[in-house]
């Protein structure tokens, strides 16, 4: 019986479980081990990119006053060794605060940065092997995903979806790692799925919560597998049970997500990179705009106003953004980043870094508004359309369209363009040095012969 087979007879908390803790890096086609390197150093050029933001350096700071002053597991922020725990916690809030991190579009989900800091904290602590890592990111990579999707719509109006679906996954990751059984991994899930939460609510204060997100989605994920190790038991059918996730998360869960094609669909090769420096809910836009101004040969002085047709996701992320007072919560301005495109043809770190305030990136960012389009609204989340409507200062009206934004798997980075945006994320701020980042690269590269994962960066 296949292993597909196999989790079809199961409930589906278990089928999940079993896959978590019985997948083997031999089951990997060559074309998940190579996505899954690609998207473990775009990770590491985030990790880097966000290690100097004050939110980031707070938790530092926290880290290292509860935590111990060295240990197996590298803290990137601090470059100094301490406890998997708050290794981490802290590279998994600097994962997260570039916005350059990847995202899963069916899921609404960004799976690096709750997969991959805690996975590499404990394959660090425990020896692992860089086959090992990857099978865990993998299980971590499609767990979380179809949790993701699982809950739904419905789920993500109110709930940050990564730093629910992300316990899960952290969990399953690390209970790869640990060699957990399916009885083990099945309460690993339990505790993580108990545990998880993340509102929105955080958007309207410009808050440094989606940091604490990934944060504690990462650690309570980590706590639930170690736990389970122990012998600590947690609910049997946390995911689809009349009192779990589904029933107090959810209103339009849908069961059959959580084992789709299972063993033979792999998720993570549908993962996305992100190409702007900004929220993903923008990126279809700036894409369209993009190509609207090359198409017609437009400045951005010659644009009276721009109306973006969008599904109603971003709205509810980006509509209560209207007045940007820090530099993160501008990338959830949709006005901001179309802002960036017309002006500078980019959205990048420096960008958004210079944009707060700019009398010219102000004047432009209330030109652009909002609308709910029915195709782009039908087609999310499998499908992130990008539709603008681009009117000139002399009446002229002009369409931009985009498919597939920069960075989807149909039009995907290449491995020079992933180097090229590693350069400049791993630089940042002086984050690393070149030579330090290009070391990085050529690790990364070789990642599934390495025989343990230290001295990823010097």
């Amino acid at each position: 019986m296949s292993n597909e087979s196999s989790h079809a007879l199961l409930h589906p908390s278990a089928a999940i479980a079993q896959f978590a803790a019985t997948l083997r890096y031999e089951d990997l086609p060559e074309e998940v081990v190579s996505r899954c390197e690609d998207l473990f150093l775009d990770t590491m050029g985030s990790i880097l990119a966000g290690s100097s933001s004050p939110a980031v350096l707070a938790m530092g700071s926290f880290a290292k006053q509860m935590g111990p002053s060295d240990g197996p597991a590298m803290d990137f922020v601090r470059r100094a060794g301490t406890t998997p725990y708050f290794a981490a916690m802290v590279n998994a809030a600097s994962t997260h605060v570039v916005e350059q991190d990847d995202v899963h579009n069916g899921a609404v989900f960004h799976p690096a940065a709750v997969v991959f800091p805690p996975a590499l904290a404990v394959a660090q602590a425990i020896g692992a092997t860089g086959k090992d890592f990857i099978t865990a990111c993998v299980v971590g990579y499609e767990v979380g995903i179809r949790v993701g999707e699982f809950l739904g719509r419905s789920h993500y109006k109110i709930f940050h979806t990564t730093a629910t679906a992300g316990n899960l996954a952290a969990a399953t990751a690390v209970g790869r790692l640990l060699n957990l059984n399916t009885d083990q991994m099945l309460n690993a899930i339990g505790s993580a799925g108990t545990t998880a939460a993340g509102l929105w609510e955080f958007l309207r204060d410009a808050a440094d919560s989606k940091q604490l997100h990934t944060a504690h989605a990462s650690t309570a994920g980590m706590q639930a597998a170690y736990l389970a190790q122990e012998g600590f038991t947690g609910a049997q059918r946390i995911l689809e049970g009349k009192q779990g996730m589904a029933a107090g998360l959810s209103q339009d869960a849908d069961v059959n997500k959580l084992v789709d094609r299972l063993g033979s669909r792999w998720a993570l090769t549908e993962t996305s990179f992100k190409f702007h420096a900004s929220c993903r809910h923008t990126h279809p836009a700036a894409d369209a705009l993009q190509a609207a101004m090359k198409a017609n040969a437009l400045q951005a002085d010659d644009i009276e106003s721009v109306v973006t047709h969008v599904h109603q996701g971003a709205i509810d992320v980006l509509g209560p953004v209207t007045d940007p007072q820090t530099v993160h919560q501008s990338k959830f301005s949709m006005g901001t980043v179309l802002a960036l495109i017309a002006l500078r043809d980019s959205a990048d770190l420096t960008g958004f870094d210079e944009a707060l305030g700019q009398d010219r990136v102000v004047a432009f960012r209330d030109r652009v508004t909002m609308a709910i389009d029915e195709e782009v609204d039908t087609a999310y989340p499998q499908r992130w359309i990008g539709k603008v409507t681009v009117t000139t200062k002399d009446g002229r009206t002009f369409e931009g369209r985009v498919d597939e934004p920069k960075g989807d798997p149909g039009n995907t980075l290449s491995r020079p363009e992933i180097e090229d945006k590693v350069m400049r994320l791993g630089t940042y701020r002086s984050a690393a040095t070149p030579e330090q980042v290009k070391a990085l690269i050529e690790y990364v590269w070789a990642l599934r012969d390495k025989t343990d994962l230290k001295g990823l960066i010097a």
